[in-house]
């Protein structure tokens, strides 16, 4: 059985910049429990946290707004 990781749906105005979010977020008990880290979420709508495993990803319906 493996280990349910922490996964956090994050809408199109918690991302910051070009399709990030930062790690570890606001919300987290313990925020300076690892370097901040940026989650890039542009590609595949998700991402994970190279240090604590966090995984974040667009809630269903939201989109980034691309710059083309």
């Amino acid at each position: 059985m493996s280990e349910a990781k922490s996964i956090v749906e994050v809408t199109a105005q918690d991302v910051q910049g070009p399709g990030v979010v930062a790690c570890p977020n606001p919300k987290m008990t313990q925020w300076s429990s690892h370097p901040k880290v940026f989650i890039d979420l542009s590609h595949e709508g998700q991402g994970k946290c190279p240090y604590c495993g966090t995984v974040y990803k667009l809630k269903a319906g939201e989109t980034l707004h691309s710059h083309h």
